[in-house]
């Protein structure tokens, strides 16, 4: 007998073990992979991911931003008090964003501050595509962008940075063995 696949295991679950195993997925957003738990079983990670991304794009306007101010600003007081989800601490922590310098967390900040005044939500970056000096020019390019470009560039971010974590998910932590294949 061979072992089901994850994907499997994910489609044939009982719908609060699949919420479960996708919960750290979103940034505080359980509600995402509800949104999609009816429309199992999904022929592919990327058609799973692309439901919950239809799931966030459906939003509107004032709920696509509430929903972006739940994540956490780069190199901002969450990261440097640790407060973050684990896989926000981990993304910053491959740039060592929790441990800048007074002068260098000064410059974030004020980027920070400059980005939230003018959109109404942090800058939401796939940190892990960039390295700090890329990260920063990042910042500094999509702070000229107009509202629109950059609420539909959030959730191009977003969008890359929760297909990392379902690609991990999927292939490095899901623990199959807490799934049962029977709904």
């Amino acid at each position: 007998m061979t072992t089901p696949s994850r994907l499997e295991c994910l489609n044939h679950c009982a719908p609060q073990a699949f919420c479960a195993a996708l919960a750290d997925i979103w940034e505080h957003a359980p509600w995402v992979s509800q949104g999609v738990v009816d429309q199992r079983p999904f022929a592919t990670v990327d058609a799973l991911h692309a439901a919950m991304v239809g799931v966030v794009a459906a939003l509107d306007e004032p709920e696509r931003v509430a929903f972006y101010a739940g994540h956490p600003e780069l190199a901002g007081e969450d990261a440097r008090r640790g407060t973050m989800t684990d896989a926000s601490v981990a993304e910053q922590g491959s740039l060592a964003l929790a441990q800048l310098g007074a002068q260098e967390a000064a410059r974030w900040n004020a980027l920070n501050q400059a980005y939230r005044a003018r959109f109404g939500f942090p800058f939401i970056l796939c940190i892990r595509r960039h390295t700090r000096d890329s990260a920063l020019r990042a910042f500094e390019q999509r702070l000229r962008q107009g509202r629109a470009t950059e609420l539909a560039t959030a959730l191009d971010e977003i969008s890359a940075i929760t297909r990392l974590r379902l690609d991990r998910l999927m292939n490095d932590v899901f623990p199959t063995a807490s799934l049962s294949l029977t709904s």
